[in-house]
């Protein structure tokens, strides 16, 4: 039986988000209260094809296979990817089937022009037909295959899009509650996933249905569940500088010391990772951890010139005395 069939209402999944979700950042999140669901950041199928295949880059030394890099600790995990060739994309299946992921969920919401101009993420909306291939070539690899998406392009199309995705009976769809014009600079319409629910019960009412936006604690995504009728909640910008928000925690209840000590474990994970990021990549969390109290503007400045994990606990260690 899919995981996604044994999962309790409600159930509260992890965001794939581009140089947050790896592998250093889903491992600390394990550590202080998992999700029921991981997820990693999105990859791209025609490259997994074209470095492994063609370019005959090793494992070692390929970014996107390092971005498909898990543990045991992060059960059930899914791996996103995202392509407009069936043909690409069941390569990229395959491949995440023999790794021992879970499940693999495509990405039909992006709204990165590059990622568009591939006619990928959030172009699929244009071009159903070929949504419905890439799904289909997704299952071919045996393991159970999820979307995610918008609430329509241009404007909320949700009657005319979802349908083409829940006929071909994915295991799960996550509705990221704006249009892709809308990007994240408008609040997330909540008040529209009643409608995505009614559409699904009449379309396939088999398919687990998650909302997605705006939603930073468990509480307020047990609201919205009961509220709305969907099955299950995303969590993305509420991750940042509390992985401990699916274990029900705010972050203001963290206090300062294991906040700091997160980050610290964060930088070394980060830096473990092969082959290596940016050490840059991490400002984000440097923000996100670094706020809300008497000297965080000065700390947060320090740390941010940082270029290792050492550095930066020797920084928090130097604050500390």
């Amino acid at each position: 039986m899919s995981f996604w069939k044994e999962l309790k209402k409600p159930f509260f999944v992890m965001a794939p988000m581009a140089d947050v979700t790896d592998a250093a950042f889903r491992a600390l999140v394990a550590k202080r209260g998992a999700p029921n669901v991981f997820w990693t950041e999105f990859v791209s199928a025609d490259g997994l094809y074209h470095t492994r295949e063609i370019a005959k880059m090793p494992d070692s030394e390929n970014p996107l296979m390092r971005d498909l890099e898990k543990s045991d600790a992060e059960r059930p995990i899914v791996a996103q990817l995202f392509s407009s060739n069936p043909e690409m994309m069941a390569y990229a299946a395959k491949l995440v089937a023999e790794l021992g992921f879970d499940g693999i969920d495509i990405n039909m919401g992006c709204p990165d022009r590059s990622i568009e101009k591939q006619g990928s993420g959030a172009a699929m909306m244009k071009t159903p037909e070929v949504a419905r291939a890439v799904i289909l070539a997704a299952k071919t690899a045996g393991i159970p295959v999820s979307v995610k998406t918008r609430i329509g392009y241009n404007k909320e199309s949700m009657e005319e899009w979802l349908p083409v995705v829940l006929e071909i009976a994915p295991e799960a769809l996550t509705v990221h509650l704006r249009t892709r014009k809308e990007m994240s600079l408008v609040p997330a319409h909540w008040e529209l996933m009643q409608k995505a629910v009614e559409i699904r019960d009449r379309v396939n009412p088999n398919v687990r249905l998650i909302g997605n936006g705006d939603v930073t604690s468990v509480e307020e995504g047990t609201h919205l569940v009961a509220e709305t009728g969907c099955d299950g909640v995303m969590i993305g910008r509420g991750m940042f500088g509390n992985p401990w928000v699916f274990a029900g925690r705010k972050s203001e209840d963290t206090p300062l010391e294991e906040k700091l000590e997160a980050l610290i474990e964060l930088a070394h994970g980060f830096e473990a990772l092969t082959p290596k990021k940016n050490f840059s990549i991490l400002k984000k969390h440097i923000k996100a951890f670094v706020t809300g109290f008497a000297g965080a503007a000065e700390l947060r400045a320090k740390l941010m010139e940082t270029e290792s994990a050492a550095e930066l606990e020797a920084v928090i260690a130097s604050a500390a005395r």
